[in-house]
């Protein structure tokens, strides 16, 4: 019997469009990596957001977080699998007087200098983390931007001139705070964080007052993963330490333009280097990145993800997260990111980028940026008016298509080979889900024409999100699927 060949790049068709019937071709036996998360983070409107009317409030969490369904079976939510934290420095209690001149990126400080719990300048987002473990959430992380600003130097949450705005004399002031936080939220809501990444986009100056931030070399950056380990064994602490939440992938693998901030794969573990915190039991054996500036051309941006790729596949056990992403730039004039777009052309493109970053990258959690955003940008899930005590709220087509995989790739699936009999012109991944022998694909059409496609086994379920559909559940019928221009399509079928 001839053996069938998938034609494929990492599950991705580059190829012009043809008329007729193309078989998806699915190999169970051949397996990447592990899916641990799909996630969003509450900065920095969840502050606000979270103290809205019940009504509002109850139904943005719906969006974001339920994997419950309406009667004719389309899913209310997106079903996130991890909310991210924002852990912040105390720029919102200092007001004007923190230098950040937009007070929706000023943070509340959780734990004060004097060691006391400011639960009322953190309430909106400890009602958002009470709000997702209702709804089933189970991994949570909590992330700083910045030192808390009794910490910092120069008594800002930014730095000055471009310089680590923490001595290292006051590293383990720093772990401790962080533990105290960790303590305070389990105290508080019944949750303790499955992880906590102490440095945020570390190669870049955070200077400029535009919100909280701060630079590290790779040695500041181990010195503070050193002191945080410390305490949070000290405190018996489960939780993990993820870094280093790089800039830009590049900086995965070298120095670049940003001398001793890159190379960060081996800075951190490789046992050779005098950075190597990947030994401490308590630091994740996970490499995570920020996927900005990086996406187009796609050739460029496959090229640099095989590249990631083959760096994690050194080091024995490693993994990679996409940790934070929205649309930023001009990306070399295929889609810039001013102005809010609520349609199909961002969601597509959004469907790429985390196509890409699975299927070439490997990535074992992709992490969307602003999940709640004010403003006009491409940057949030959902969208809503800048207004403190209440507001109106609109969903986008990037919520959507994030549900395309959000929703029915759950932790622990693993992704399997997938592609085509002949070429498609579509985008294809494909996860198995041991237990039920159940495999979902999801598929990204975005040409302006219908394709007919037939799998190897019976269609269980269909959920499509176009510019007519928000995940909406489909009528599955025999034979070949229709699957819509321009749209992002989730098949359920077994194996």
């Amino acid at each position: 019997m001839k053996a069938t060949k998938i034609l494929s790049l990492a599950g991705m068709l580059l190829y012009n469009s043809i008329s007729g019937q193309v078989k998806v071709i699915l190999d169970p036996a051949k397996e990447y990596q592990v899916i641990e998360n799909f996630a969003a983070s509450d900065a920095w409107s969840g502050q606000f957001v979270g103290t809205w009317p019940a009504a509002k409030k109850n139904a943005i969490a719906d969006l974001l977080f339920s994997t419950g369904n309406f009667p004719d079976g389309s899913p209310k939510g997106i079903g996130l699998s991890m909310w991210r934290y924002n852990i912040g420095a105390g720029s919102r209690e200092q007001g004007r007087e923190s230098g950040i001149r937009d007070e929706w990126r000023r943070a509340g400080n959780l734990l004060g200098k004097d060691g006391k719990y400011n639960w009322q300048e953190v309430a909106g987002q400890v009602w958002l983390l009470q709000a997702a473990k209702e709804r089933g959430v189970k991994q949570f992380l909590g992330f700083l931007n910045s030192p808390p600003v009794h910490l910092t130097n120069n008594g800002k949450a930014f730095a000055s001139q471009a310089q680590c705005n923490i001595d290292q004399a006051k590293y383990d002031a720093l772990g401790e705070y962080i533990a105290g936080v960790v303590k305070g939220i389990r105290s508080r809501t019944g949750i303790t964080l499955d992880y906590v990444s102490p440095v945020n986009e570390p190669q870049w100056d955070w200077s400029d007052g535009g919100q909280e931030g701060n630079p590290y070399s790779n040695g500041q950056v181990a010195g503070v993963v050193r002191s945080l380990s410390a305490s949070l064994l000290a405190n018996r602490l489960p939780t993990k330490i993820l870094i280093p939440e790089a800039g830009h992938v590049k900086y995965l693998l070298a120095d670049e333009d940003k001398p001793g901030k890159g190379n960060q794969v081996n800075a951190f573990f490789n046992p050779t280097s005098p950075f190597y915190t990947g030994n401490l039991s308590n630091v994740s054996k996970t490499v995570a990145a920020h996927s900005y500036f990086s996406t187009s051309p796609l050739s460029s941006a496959v090229e640099i993800r095989q590249a990631i790729a083959r760096r994690m596949a050194e080091i024995k056990g490693l993994k990679y997260w996409q940790s934070e992403y929205c649309i930023l730039g001009d990306n070399n004039g295929e889609i810039n990111g001013e102005k809010r777009d609520t349609g199909m052309h961002a969601a597509l493109y959004v469907a790429r980028t985390i196509h890409t970053d699975l299927t070439v990258a490997n990535a074992a959690a992709w992490q969307w940026w602003l999940a709640i955003s004010p403003y006009n940008y491409k940057d949030g899930l959902i969208y809503i008016d800048k207004g403190k005590e209440d507001g109106n709220f609109y969903d986008s087509k990037m919520l959507w298509v994030l549900g395309n995989y959000s929703r029915f790739v759950r932790p622990g699936m693993k992704r399997i080979e997938a592609g085509f009999d002949t070429p498609a012109n579509c985008m294809i991944s494909a996860f198995k889900q041991e237990k039920g022998k159940r495999i979902v694909v999801v598929l990204i059409n975005a040409e302006p024409v219908v394709k007919k496609l037939i799998l190897p086994k019976r269609v269980l379920e269909m959920y499509v999100t176009s510019s007519t559909s928000k995940l909406q559940k489909q009528k599955v019928m025999a034979g070949a699927i229709d699957i819509a221009p321009a749209s992002v399509t989730t098949i359920i079928t077994g194996y």
